[in-house]
């Protein structure tokens, strides 16, 4: 009989990449190539098989004819599952070796004509003893490599064709492709099985090999650990021997008993000595522990500073350090005041949580450290800014890698002390995510009730802050949670006012930049008429940060003058004047962009709030031919866009007292705008100045261009309070404004407002938006009676009569419009 038999129909060819089949095997494979899969579809439309046949280069993703083996395998598709994204899945089952002998690549995929491969006639008492001995083998390899299953070595042990078994276990056991492909193109049953026999005979021998290495390493392991326990004892004897240096272990256990800790925190520390004690020293755990250890003893448990309990001492620093702030230094002497008496009076003082808010640069930071000096305390300083995973407040449990304390435990190790002035900086910029929410953790730490008892994860015990003195600092109060605000007393900084700046400039800044640039006593002088110059053309800020930069700027021009020796006087002494204010900080940075002498249609002056204190805010209004459209450019928010709407429904409600158009909504379209509208802005309290601009617009009226305001408005025309009056005064006074229109319910703040501010500003408080016209926009005679009719007798309060004070040479716009009007 041939060893060949000729199949007549073609089947689909399947090429794959680093797989062999053999016959009797059932393989599952993922099929993405659109050849491949249409090669499959196609037997399954016909008797369900192909052949498969591997790869000569795997390299080549369009393989031809010439780089495919000739020797392959006749597969039945047992089941065909389609996946996402195009590919499928097919479970074959190898039927027969078979010899392709033809390639068709007429059709999307190749089909190829195959002779199948017998297999040649064994001799069955050497089959027998061979197959006996293999089973043997694959059951040794079984015991020593684990990788065949309890099924796999079932099958083995009843197989009874040499052929068969080899099969088996080649497809178990081989997994080079190219040692695959050569035991697929052996015919010979025996000779196949006997090469598997070698295969395994090898596996088993290199098997053996790495047991024999392990057994070396486990071997040499043991002597290390003997070695390490007999040096430990010797390390024990040496200590004994040493005497007064005793055992590290006992020295903490003395350590911890020295501390003075409560009892509960001495008993747990005494347990992680025990620990300790039982553990490798080379081991991470221990390593862990004597972190923890050191930890807890460098924290101060009973270490305290004696509080400086002198008024008069404790006030002097504190004008020494700070120009003005007198609410705040007021406030802290008031502290000190309750603390003595306390104090002598044996009573214990809970502590408490002040907050400074206020804009950047006003002295916030530098404050509390006076605060800490004033009171002989340690000062230090938590920075709070950004700060998103509740872990940075109440640190790492020590089950993590790298775990620390949270950074209120970490300034007490750094304060040394049980009553350190604690200064949590820019609280407001706390923010929370999947990590935890840091302010829920703040909580503890500033509540009076609470903080006595506050647990670190990382100490895992209470830890007393009660006799902490917490400084908080903001920006903004709005900012603030609600739970952390409700615990703390809230002192508002407002900004300087230029008087204040410019003495704080002389005294404090001028000396301290000389000195850090190197320059003698008096190597720069400043004529105090070019103060105001360099505070109101290089600088627009709310505190002394700018200023101090400029400052800075001129010292290190000076310097160089110095050097160069080019000094105004002998003695070497720079005396800047305006050819030199020029030359060192260049032409001025800030001018204003309307000019306040001349009034304007469609243009009021507002005041807002923004996060360097506050600043004008100028709304435009203009009218053109339409039908009644309403634009907002400039950035505006939903806030002061309502205001807007809300200011356009009272024009038209007051059409007919101010002579208006009753139907001017049907004929032109009004454009609102805030200028820099790169700047976002939102609020209620640009309110009056969007009804003031709009109805100036209608009118044709212009608005007094000397005369700010603030206020919000309700769709009745009434004014409503607003927040931030200070500063808001302050910038219009910085600005060259002489009148600010303000809501009544706001002249409790008045007394807030500095004097030279309250002797050179009209303040004008108003009920209602028809006070606010008839203040605030030149209306003709007939219009002011009409007016007059509903708004009543308008109410001026001032501290005295307005001083007639010259307009600046120059005026000043705002370089950042308002951010957030916060009313």
């Amino acid at each position: 009989m041939s060893r060949y038999e000729l199949y007549a129909p073609r089947y689909p060819l399947l090429p794959l990449k680093n797989v062999v089949i053999f016959p009797r095997n059932v393989v599952t494979l993922l099929v993405g190539r659109p050849r491949s899969i249409q090669a499959v579809e196609e037997a399954l439309l016909r008797d369900r098989r192909l052949i498969v046949t591997a790869h000569q280069d795997v390299e080549r993703d369009e393989p031809r004819p010439d780089d495919f083996y000739r020797i392959g395998t006749l597969a039945s598709i047992v089941s065909m599952d389609r996946q996402q994204g195009g590919n499928i899945q097919v479970v074959l089952e190898g039927l027969n070796r078979v010899k392709i002998d033809q390639f068709d690549q007429s059709r999307p995929f190749f089909t190829v004509a195959a002779a199948q491969l017998e297999e040649a006639p064994g001799h069955p008492d050497q089959d027998r003893v061979l197959i006996a001995h293999v089973q043997d083998l694959a059951t040794k390899h079984a015991e020593a490599r684990t990788k065949l299953s309890a099924e796999v070595v079932e099958m083995v042990g009843r197989a009874t064709e040499p052929g068969h078994l080899a099969d088996l276990l080649a497809t178990q056991l081989v997994t080079d492709v190219a040692r695959r492909q050569e035991l697929l193109e052996m015919t010979d049953g025996t000779r196949r099985l006997e090469q598997v026999a070698v295969h395994i005979a090898g596996d088993l021998d290199l098997a053996a090999l790495e047991q024999r290495i392990k057994a070396r390493v486990r071997d040499q392991i043991d002597k290390n650990q003997r070695e390490y326990f007999l040096r430990e004892q010797l390390k024990a004897i040496h200590d004994e021997l040493g005497g007064e240096n005793g055992n590290e272990i006992e020295t903490l256990r003395q350590r911890i008993t020295d501390r003075g800790m409560p009892a509960a925190v001495t008993e747990k520390m005494i347990k992680e000595v025990n620990r300790l004690e039982r553990m490798p020293p080379v081991s991470a755990e221990s390593t862990v522990v004597r972190g923890y250890l050191e930890t807890m003893l460098a924290l101060p448990w009973t270490e305290r500073d004696e509080d400086r309990l002198d008024l008069d001492e404790a006030e002097a620093i504190l004008n020494a350090d700070h120009f003005g702030l007198e609410p705040v230094k007021e406030r802290i002497l008031d502290f000190l005041a309750v603390r003595r008496l306390t104090a002598n009076a044996g009573r214990s003082q809970s502590s408490q949580i002040l907050c400074l808010v206020g804009p950047p640069g006003v002295g916030k930071t530098s404050l509390g450290r006076s605060v800490a000096t004033a009171m002989g305390r340690q000062f230090v300083r938590v920075s709070l800014g950004g700060v998103r995973d509740e872990a940075e407040i109440r640190g790492h449990r020590r089950t993590y890698i790298g775990a620390l304390p949270g950074r209120i435990v970490s300034a007490m190790k750094q304060a040394g002390t049980i009553n350190p002035v604690l200064l949590l900086d820019e609280i407001d910029k706390l923010a929370n995510d999947y990590r935890g929410d840091p302010t829920a953790a703040m909580l503890e730490v500033l509540d009076p009730e609470q903080h006595a008892g506050f647990t670190d994860h990382y100490l895992d015990v209470p830890y007393d802050l009660s006799q902490v003195m917490f400084i908080t600092t903001a920006n903004f109060m709005q900012q603030i949670p609600a739970p952390l605000k409700d615990r703390m007393e809230i002192i508002e900084l407002s900004g300087y006012t230029e008087d204040e700046k410019i003495a704080i400039g002389q005294r404090y800044l001028l000396p301290r930049q000389v000195e850090a640039h190197g320059l003698g006593e008096g190597a720069l002088s400043i004529p105090d008429a070019l103060w105001p110059r360099v505070v109101r053309e290089y600088t627009r800020e709310a505190g002394v940060r700018g200023l101090e930069r400029e400052i800075a700027t001129l010292c290190r021009k000076v310097a160089r003058d110095v050097v160069r020796g080019k000094t105004s006087t002998d003695d070497g002494t720079v005396i800047l004047d305006e050819t030199r204010l020029e030359t060192y900080l260049g032409p001025k940075k800030y001018g204003f962009s309307q000019d306040l002498d001349d009034s304007q249609v469609g243009l009021a002056l507002g005041l807002g709030v923004t996060s360097v204190g506050g600043e004008i805010l100028p709304v435009e209004v203009a009218t053109m031919p339409g039908t009644g459209g309403l634009t907002i450019t400039g950035k505006a928010g939903d806030v002061m866009q309502e205001s807007a709407r809300a200011a356009m429904s009272y024009a038209r409600s007051r059409a007919e007292q101010l002579h208006i158009d009753p139907h001017f909504q049907q004929k032109i379209d009004l454009h609102i705008h805030l200028p820099e509208g790169a700047t976002p802005k939102d609020g209620p309290s640009a309110g009056i100045t969007m009804a003031t601009a709009v109805i100036s617009a209608l009118t044709k009226r212009p608005v007094r261009n000397d005369t700010a305001m603030t206020g919000e408005i309700t769709l009745r025309g009434r004014v409503l309070p607003i927040g931030g009056l200070k500063d808001k005064a302050l910038a219009a006074h910085r600005h060259g404004v002489r009148r600010i229109i303000a809501p009544i319910d706001n002249q409790g703040d008045f007394a807030k407002i500095p004097a030279n501010i309250q002797r050179e500003v009209e303040f004008i408080w108003v009920r209602n938006m028809d006070q606010v016209i008839a203040a605030a926009i030149l209306l003709d005679e007939v219009q002011v009676e009409s007016l007059e009719e509903i708004a009543g007798p308008l109410p001026v309060v001032a501290s005295t009569p307005p001083a007639p004070v010259p307009a600046p040479a120059e005026s000043y716009p705002a370089d950042l419009a308002s951010d957030a009007d916060r009313a």
